[in-house]
């Protein structure tokens, strides 16, 4: 083939101009990496890391008399990568869910293989960052309600107090999570969740008020040196029996050198020897809270124009009035006055006959009589249902609402959200832990924890307690929760808030969104 100079010429043309163009885009692909990895370095390098999903094999026992063999015991774990934007900040977080072995301090010998979930920010230095362990009561519950519906990054809306809410209830991302303010440790009590005790120990050595609190610390502990966390802020949040073992729990831990900066008791029952359910007594310190119940319903007349006001008013009431005349009733069966029998009617909306007939009036009947033919809820009483209704079958209607729905979540968020799968099934509560309870404490046939929280606060002044109250919580009323930590004295890191609400405080949005807000504070506020 002859070339022609007019070919060789349009044949270099053509070259030389493939090259110009090769370079131009050479150089554009180098500035737009380098304004990527300038402007918006997250992008590039803070990918998360790969999930590691976990399938657990072991078969779990949650009887009294059951245990794990020390070669069943690990502490494996799933770990998940997510993100949450929290008032237009993303905030990317590390959940893991597993076993953590809780040791005896004093011969390092295994006690229990104890299930946690811990959301964790990441890129946080966590000398500085706190952490905080939450736990629900019973005895004998899991952490789900907390878990699934307080502040951790994802929650289970109820519509609460409503109970027309259709099923299943959403599962959403939590902008009330805390998140944004601390990491969280979501611990299940032994012969919950998928936590078991360790041979030769079995779970019953661990139902019982100082056992229990003890592998709790023990627990904790581990958790703070596996994780570098001893230098953290550290937090304890229980609620209902959970605040009892907080006091227990919070002593013990600052008896063994772990410091900590705050406490939250919510929904609190912290001597059960000052509680009418328990000690047979009055149940004057019950009545503010009937008074909050009756004013939801319209029945208070007049109507009190603020919740706050009113039960202020009712505290003074029983102090003065009510608590007197049911301390002679019960002393010498001297009878009400007609006009304590109508004050006691316009304060609350229990009808006068009934005031009568139950001058000490308990919750229980309470609950049966203010509306007729409804039954009112335990834990939240401004649920209601109709007597003879499904939602009324198992007494409680607020605690019926709620129990299969977070059941359900639960078994399906541990292996598609945080990617744990198990053989066993989450152990949401155990009814055979509190027959099996050792409930005596510092000699008394009940527990009395306000001295071990006053030793708490002796060891650490700086030590702060938050207490969290619901007005409309009949099981653990929070007028009786005031005078309890009332004979704490004058202390200057005591706080008490009040909410309107239940026993499960978070799941009345309005309520949720104004704990976050004190709960911040709370968290900003130590020193």
């Amino acid at each position: 083939m002859n070339i022609t100079c007019e070919d060789y010429m349009s044949i270099k043309r053509k070259l030389l101009f493939g090259l110009a163009v090769s370079l131009q885009l050479c150089a554009l692909a180098f500035a737009a990496h380098q304004a990527l990895a300038q402007e918006a370095p997250d992008a590039v390098m803070a990918r998360p890391p790969a999930d590691q999903p976990y399938n657990d094999k072991t078969l779990y026992g949650f009887g009294a008399g059951d245990a794990l063999a020390a070669a069943q015991v690990t502490e494996n774990a799933a770990i998940t990568h997510n993100s949450i934007s929290i008032n237009g900040k993303t905030i990317r977080y590390t959940a893991t869910a597993g076993h953590l072995t809780a040791a005896d301090p004093k011969t390092g010998k295994p006690e229990a293989s104890i299930f946690y979930v811990a959301y964790t920010a990441d890129k946080q230095n966590a000398g500085k960052r706190p952490v905080t362990f939450f736990y629900n009561g019973g005895p004998g519950s899991s952490s789900v309600w907390l878990h699934l519906g307080s502040f951790s990054p994802k929650r289970i809306v109820t519509g609460d107090p409503a109970t027309t809410q259709p099923l299943p209830f959403p599962f959403v991302d939590n902008k009330q999570s805390l998140i944004d303010t601390t990491d969280m440790v979501f611990i299940d009590a032994v012969g919950t969740g998928f936590s078991e005790a360790i041979s030769p120990n079995t779970n019953q050595t661990f139902w019982g008020v100082d056992s229990d609190a003890a592998v709790f610390r023990d627990f904790i502990t581990r958790y703070l040196n596996v994780n570098h966390r001893l230098e953290s802020p550290k937090y304890l949040y229980g609620e209902s029996y959970g605040t009892p073992r907080t006091d227990v729990l919070a002593n013990l831990l600052e008896m063994g050198g772990t410091k900590l900066t705050g406490v939250v008791l919510q929904s609190a029952i912290l001597n059960y020897n000052s509680n009418a359910d328990f000690n047979g007594g009055s149940y004057g310190p019950y009545f503010p809270g009937y008074a909050a119940v009756g004013a939801y319903f319209n029945l208070v007349t007049p109507p009190p124009a603020n919740l706050t006001t009113f039960a202020k008013q009712m505290r003074t009431f029983v102090a003065g009035i009510y608590e007197p005349a049911v301390d002679a009733f019960l002393a010498s069966n001297t009878q009400p006055s007609p006009n304590l029998l109508n004050q006691l009617f316009f304060n609350s909306g229990y009808p006068v006959a009934l005031w009568k007939t139950d001058f000490n009036l308990d919750e229980t009947t309470f609950r049966y009589n203010l509306i007729p033919g409804s039954l009112l809820g335990r834990y939240d009483g401004r649920v209601v249902a109709v007597i003879g209704s499904p939602l009324a079958a198992d007494g409680d209607p607020s605690s019926t609402l709620i129990t299969q729905p977070f059941t359900d979540r639960m078994n399906d968020y541990l292996p598609h959200g945080l990617k744990y799968t198990a053989v066993s099934t989450y152990n949401i509560e155990n009814g055979d832990t509190i027959q099996d309870w050792v409930w005596t404490h510092d000699g008394l046939y009940l527990p009395d924890t306000i001295p071990d929280l006053a030793a708490a606060i002796y060891q650490n002044p700086k030590l702060k307690v938050l207490s969290e109250n619901g007005y409309h919580d009949l099981a653990t009323p929070f007028y009786n929760t005031e005078l309890d930590l009332g004979r704490l004295g004058p202390i200057s890191g005591l706080q008490i808030t009040h909410y309107r609400g239940g026993h499960m405080i978070y799941l009345f949005d309005p309520s949720r969104l104004l704990m976050k807000g004190d709960l911040v504070r709370y968290y900003d506020s130590r020193s």
